[in-house]
């Protein structure tokens, strides 16, 4: 049955989610839980997550089994990691239940409101992140749904009084072609994704498929740096009536960042704006993170906030779980918990952390996530290891994937100790916390990274370390 768009929000009335404890799922459950739905699903596990909408109201089971589908469900909502072969799918088919895919569903939230969809390869949690703080700082009562949770369990979604809708679009499985945003962002274009993706032309031509559903006299925020994002900005200059902005470093920018300041975990960024020079402090260290933090400046004027409101506002930003977020300290080792688990992503956050570390060791336990992931970018990921002091690699997350013969995490071991890295592997993660605990120092810094469970060894790292 192939997903379609909800033909009213009346269908929204008692949604079912598959994998409701997902972050892109979750968000859209909570927000019409929010908006009064009877909203149900199931999950393959048990978490904070699903605790989180049941205080919401919602029915939460968890393991994936046709009983759990009730009759009255006026739809099912699925991602595009929900297999054909899942119990309830084959459920709602026999029962005629309308099957909608994440992305209309949370498409017909935006519905009436004024929407941001920021995207790119790297950096949408963060930035989306962002502007929903500084526009809810403003008093503007957002609504959002991110990539990630801000603060608590379930705080990744909120329906919001206000008339803006901030939304992380997914360029993944192309379904960040379903919105029609008053303001679209696009951070970065770059190779991913290689089991929906064979070039970059495809993603080029993806790119430009969600740059062309921007409204008419919409914006298009875009750097100015990014080799693709320039690349894209070429192809969709012609686009009718879109307005292009461009960020960034380069001399030609229209919003130029004129200096980025490290200041230990924070940094000052001065950008230049009509002429004008304005300052404003980020509150997450890293010079990627400051570029996104000017992404988030620049969408919030195309939509006609001031700029010296918007850049007071950005430094309430205090991060979101997941993104180099201090997970605790222990015999004298901060441990920091890291979501990047591709080659640019990882490096940003290790260059990140060298900058605020000082003359500290960084030492990382890594987690490749995807096998096709591996496959295409496993020599890329050992070489960005090689910024680290030293690091334990883990076995690949599959997260949706079967494996790939031959593609394990050897790849990136090799290519990291070719790269002159110091690097081992870790088969057993009990076996991978006591080795980092084993090799860390008072003073170190210590990242968990990747997309896959390797968060939850945080913790263990630092009962380890207390020992």
């Amino acid at each position: 049955m192939a997903p379609g768009l909800p033909q009213s929000m009346a269908d929204m009335d008692r949604p079912h989610f598959i994998g409701i404890g997902g972050a892109g799922m979750s968000g859209i459950a909570k927000i019409l839980a929010q908006r009064g739905a009877k909203v149900a699903g199931s999950d393959a596990r048990e978490s904070a997550t699903a605790e989180a909408l049941r205080a919401l109201g919602a029915t939460v089971h968890i393991g994936h089994a046709a009983a759990h589908l009730a009759s009255d469900a006026t739809c099912v909502v699925v991602s595009s990691a929900i297999r054909e072969d899942n119990p309830e799918l084959a459920r709602a088919a026999e029962l005629g239940i309308p099957v909608v895919h994440r992305s209309d569903a949370l498409a017909s939230l935006m519905n009436g409101l004024r929407p941001i969809a920021v995207a790119g390869t790297h950096g949408k949690t963060t930035t989306t992140s962002m502007l929903a703080v500084t526009l809810a700082t403003l008093g503007l009562a957002p609504s959002y749904a991110i990539g990630g949770d801000l603060d608590v369990p379930g705080s990744n979604a909120l329906h919001g009084e206000g008339d803006i809708f901030v939304a992380e679009a997914d360029e993944s499985d192309r379904s960040f072609h379903k919105y029609a945003p008053e303001v679209a962002i696009v951070l970065n274009v770059e190779l991913d994704h290689h089991a929906n993706y064979a070039s970059m032309d495809e993603i080029y031509e993806s790119f430009e498929i969600f740059a062309g559903k921007v409204v008419p006299g919409g914006t298009l925020v875009i750097s100015a740096d990014q080799p693709g994002a320039v690349e894209l900005t070429r192809r969709v200059r012609d686009l009718g009536q879109l307005k292009v902005v461009t960020y960034g470093e380069s001399e030609d920018a229209d919003l130029r960042i004129h200096k980025i300041t490290a200041r230990g975990l924070t940094s000052e960024v001065t950008v230049l704006l009509d002429g004008k020079l304005l300052t404003f402090t980020v509150s997450v260290p890293g010079r990627h993170y400051a570029n996104n933090a000017v992404a988030a400046l620049a969408a919030g004027i195309a939509l006609g906030i001031p700029s010296r409101n918007l850049a007071g506002a950005l430094k309430s930003y205090t991060g979101v779980k997941r993104r180099l977020q201090l997970k605790g300290e222990a015999a004298g080792v901060q441990v920091i918990d890291s979501y990047a688990h591709h080659p640019t992503e990882m490096t940003a956050d290790l260059e990140a952390m060298r900058s605020a570390a000082g003359d500290a060791r960084i030492l990382v336990l890594f987690q490749p996530h995807l096998f096709s992931r591996t496959q295409e970018l496993g020599t890329e990921m050992g070489q960005a290891l090689a910024l680290a002091d030293s690091s334990v690699v883990l076995d690949i997350y599959p997260a949706r994937e079967d494996p790939i013969p031959g593609i394990t995490s050897a790849l990136i071991i090799d290519a990291a100790r070719e790269a002159g890295a110091e690097v081992a592997a870790a088969s057993d993660k009990a076996e991978a916390v006591r080795t980092l605990a084993g090799m860390a120092k008072p003073g170190d810094l210590v990242l968990t990274m990747g997309a896959g469970d390797v968060t939850d060894l945080g913790p263990q790292i630092l009962a380890e370390l207390s020992k």
